[in-house]
């Protein structure tokens, strides 16, 4: 193994995901920060179409995910993020950084591998779903749930057929097998992994499936979405003030948001033209 492929090897190790893991960045940083970073080896970062998609390039080397399936995205919108991220290193390395990759890396080496089972734990998040939970008082911050979450409630008992149960406070209430058949129903448009490898972590990163649905039915866009997941934060916050290690916890939580965003959205994209393609 020549040099240059053991730092690949190392590099991607630390860009493995397990989608069904802890999704905190912050903690990934801090574990990533103990290590020192590999030096950069590379010049180029291409991309080229090739079977089955378009695949990252380092100086013309194919570039390989941990368990060493190739690094290839369904579209070029899609590479062209990922790309983004390797092109953006410096003289060091920093897989912190790399949120696109890593969502890549995970969708390619482990939810192609157990789609069933990743879109049913996304169903399971819609059984306890944020949206469902209400505060009774004080009024203030019932009504702002109410403006954020109802909304994404009707559209999903108009369009979907999928009736959820609101609670107040936070004892469990076991939702309708209706309510999550239908939600079921409507996430099987989006079985692609890496299309759910980006619902997975919006999900997570939320609290909130039908918010993840939401966006990708084009009801709500990212911003909407992650305004609607912190509105009980938001409303504290605007009670007794940011703290500081929370106001970069949630930084460093959008942009793994934000990529899992832009990366459905070149994937939906991809879906969308399959559909009308003759």
């Amino acid at each position: 193994m020549s040099e240059d492929d053991q730092s690949l090897r190392d590099i991607f190790s630390d860009l493995a995901a397990p989608v069904l893991s802890d999704e905190d960045p912050t903690r990934r940083a801090q574990i990533q920060m103990k290590r020192p970073l590999p030096k950069r080896f590379y010049k180029d970062v291409s991309v080229q179409q090739t079977e089955g998609g378009h695949q990252i390039l380092l100086d013309g080397r194919p570039v390989k995910t941990p368990m060493k399936s190739a690094l290839v995205l369904p579209t070029a919108a899609a590479a062209g993020i990922v790309a983004a991220e390797w092109r953006a290193q410096g003289e060091e390395i920093n897989p912190a950084k790399m949120p696109a990759t890593r969502l890549a890396n995970t969708a390619i080496d482990g939810i192609a591998r157990e789609i069933d089972a990743v879109a049913e734990d996304i169903v399971s998040f819609a059984g306890t779903d944020l949206v469902c939970y209400r505060a009774e008082h004080p009024e203030r911050l019932a009504n702002l749930q109410a403006a954020h979450w109802d909304p994404v409630l009707f559209w999903a008992a108009d369009d979907l057929g999928a009736r959820f149960i609101l609670v107040a406070g936070v004892m469990h209430q076991e939702q309708p097998p209706e309510a999550l058949d239908a939600y079921r129903s409507a996430l099987a448009d989006h079985r692609h992994p890496l299309a759910l490898a980006a619902l997975h972590t919006i999900t997570t990163l939320t609290g909130s499936a039908l918010l993840a649905l939401a966006f990708a039915k084009g009801r709500l866009d990212a911003e909407a979405a992650w305004t609607a997941a912190h509105v009980d934060e938001d409303f504290n916050i605007a009670q007794w003030g940011a703290d500081a290690e929370a106001e970069a916890r949630r930084k460093a939580r959008w942009v793994e948001m934000k990529t899992a965003a832009d990366l459905f959205g070149a994937m939906h994209q991809h879906q969308a033209n399959e559909t009308t393609d003759p």
